[in-house]
This record gives structure tokens, C-alpha cells and sequence, in this order.
């Protein structure tokens, strides 16, 4: 019984702390060697205490933090649906808010075509951005040894992590004098439209949608290789016909967020998409996204009828975001 193994505690300096008491017990006695026994023992001690109040700690930081994020989420909506709900209750001429025109010198402030014009321009980016991220993931996560064009793929994955951190004006002026032109020159018209706001939107979320798919995609694949490799499949054979078939989650997650990153990016709108205050017709006319009218309005309005209808508009992303990513989790998304 003495010299029986004493069962591991949540801590690792506890099975120390067992021995160590054992042999303090059969060294009762005086001398160097008990002294030395009781030291062990209170070092060990002190550490379990330690180690407890790390824990303790540990948890009321994490539940504070919740906490904060909570509330300040609740708190947004909140203030935001506060100052939304007179101009949704009290209206105006024409219709108020949800009218199809915005002429504030008439006293109509409808954003209907600043609803569509978000809608329009976050769902044309994100389908080529999602399909482009999703191709160029399948190629990152599929290299055969032996391959050439390795460092190639090497060199083109750490591009996409850096274009993470470019700014989206680099972007946006990057189209201004590059393809706004080769558009105004191949389709006709200003060249500031639907289109070229949407390509550049879908090579914005583009990084995005390759990183998430990357997170997702690749352990479920290590997961897999060594038994497909015994069946004499490639690793990109592997992602077609076992890995994405049973990745839906990962792949409504990556195209929820490119549609949410487009719908609210403010800044290539505002320099690309011509910001008309009407509903597109063609992808060669002009729009205006929600984003975009709440920046140009903030810069030339403050109080008023036209500045009270911004909360109605960011309400309506608020609800949009919420609404993509509920619809998301009903179908399996977030499993």
C-alpha cells in the first residue's frame, strides 16, 4: 500500500506531491533529508494553489469577455433600432424609407434603390469570388511530390495571405486607372458601374474565401490521404469525391462570409459603382450601395430628414447580415 501509484490529478505537479509525501513520511525522522521532504512538499503545494487560482482567474476573464462582446453587440442594435424607429413609424411624402426614390430637395428619402443596388453588387461578387476561392483552394491543397510548379504554389499562397492585409483603397484606386478604362474602352460608358465595382469586390473576398476553405478543407483531408493514397487516389481526387461532398458547412461558410464582406465594404462602391441613387438596370449602369449613400450623406448632412433615414439603412444591413448567417445555421452551416 505504501509504495502503490497514487492516480493523477487534474494538475501536473500533483503526482509529484504524493511521492513526495510518502518519503517524507518514512524519513520522520531529524535531519537534512526530512527538512529537504518539507520543502518539496510546500513547493508542491504552493504550486496546486497557484495552478487553481490560474484557473480561477482564467474563467472569470472568459466570461467577462463574453460579457463585453455580448453586450456591446446588443447594445449596437439597440441604438441603432432606437434612432431607426421614428422614421419607420412616422414616414414621409412618397412613401418614406422604403420608396424607390431618393430626392431629398423634394423631401423624398426612399433607400429601396440602395437596398438593391447592396443586394445586386454582394451577390455578383461573392459567386465569382466563392467559385474563384474555391478552385484556387483545391489547387493549394493538392500538390503531388515531385511537382515543379511547388514553389509556385507556395509563392501564390503567401499572395493570397498578404492581400489579406492590403488596404481596400489600393484596390479601389488600382481599378480606377486600370480597369475602369479597359471597361469604359471594351463596353462603353463612364466604365464606372455594376461590373467593374463587382470584379473588383470578388478579387477583394477573394483571400477571404480561400483562407476559410483552407481551415476547413485541409484537416478533414490529412484526415483522409493515407487511405485514399492506399487506393491509389490523388490528393485532388480525395477533395473532388470524399472531402467537399461532406463540407457543406465550410463551404456556405466561406460564401456567407464574401457575401457579408462584400455587402459592406464601403470604400469600392464609393469609387467604382458611378453611386447613381437608382436601381441598376444593366450591369454597365451606374448603382449605390447602402454603404456607400450612408458615407456620402454623413459628409454632407447632419440632423435632419436625410440624416435620420441612415439609421433605417443600417438597420437594414444589420438585419441582412443577421438573416444570411440564421439562414446558414438552419441549413448546417455551423455544424
Amino acid at each position: 500500500m505504501g509504495d502503490r501509484a497514487f492516480p493523477p490529478g487534474p494538475f501536473p505537479d500533483v503526482p509529484e506531491f504524493f511521492p513526495v509525501r510518502r518519503s517524507c513520511r518514512k524519513l520522520s525522522g531529524t535531519g537534512r533529508a526530512g527538512a529537504f521532504c518539507g520543502r518539496m512538499t510546500g513547493v508542491n503545494m504552493r504550486r496546486c494553489r497557484l495552478s487553481d487560482g490560474e484557473g480561477r482567474g482564467g474563467g472569470l476573464l472568459l466570461r467577462l469577455s463574453v460579457f463585453l462582446a455580448m453586450g456591446g453587440m446588443a447594445l449596437l442594435f439597440l441604438m441603432i433600432a432606437a434612432f431607426a424607429l421614428p422614421v419607420f413609424l412616422h414616414g414621409g411624402e412618397g412613401g418614406g424609407p422604403f420608396s424607390w426614390t431618393w430626392s431629398p430637395g423634394q423631401g423624398r428619402f426612399g433607400i429601396l434603390p440602395m437596398m438593391a443596388g447592396s443586394l445586386a453588387l454582394g451577390v455578383t461578387a461573392a459567386v465569382p469570388g466563392w467559385i474563384m476561392g474555391l478552385c484556387l483552394c483545391c489547387w493549394l491543397l493538392s500538390p503531388e511530390k515531385g511537382s515543379r510548379i511547388g514553389l509556385f504554389r507556395r509563392l501564390t499562397g503567401g499572395l493570397v495571405r498578404v492581400m489579406t492585409a492590403v488596404p481596400t483603397v489600393v484596390y479601389g484606386f488600382a481599378a480606377v486607372f486600370l480597369l475602369a478604362p479597359a471597361i469604359r474602352k471594351g463596353f462603353g460608358g463612364s466604365g464606372f458601374s455594376w461590373l467593374t465595382a463587382s470584379l473588383m469586390l470578388s478579387l477583394l473576398i477573394l483571400p477571404t474565401v480561400v483562407l476559410v476553405l483552407q481551415a476547413g478543407l485541409a484537416p478533414r483531408l490529412q484526415a483522409v490521404e493515407m487511405p485514399g493514397r492506399a487506393m491509389g487516389m490523388s490528393r485532388l481526387e480525395l477533395l473532388w469525391h470524399v472531402v467537399l461532398p461532406t463540407s457543406r458547412g465550410t463551404l456556405l461558410s466561406a460564401a456567407v462570409l464574401g457575401f457579408g464582406r462584400a455587402v459592406g465594404d464601403t470604400m469600392l462602391p464609393l469609387m467604382l459603382a458611378g453611386n447613381a441613387p437608382v436601381a441598376p438596370d444593366s450591369v454597365l449602369s451606374s448603382l449605390r450601395t447602402l454603404t456607400a449613400h450612408m458615407a456620402l450623406v454623413t459628409s454632407n448632412e447632419v440632423g435632419g430628414a436625410a440624416y435620420d433615414s441612415l439609421f433605417m439603412a443600417g438597420l437594414v444591413l444589420l438585419l441582412v447580415n443577421a438573416a444570411v448567417s440564421l439562414c446558414l445555421r438552419r441549413t448546417g452551416g455551423g455544424a
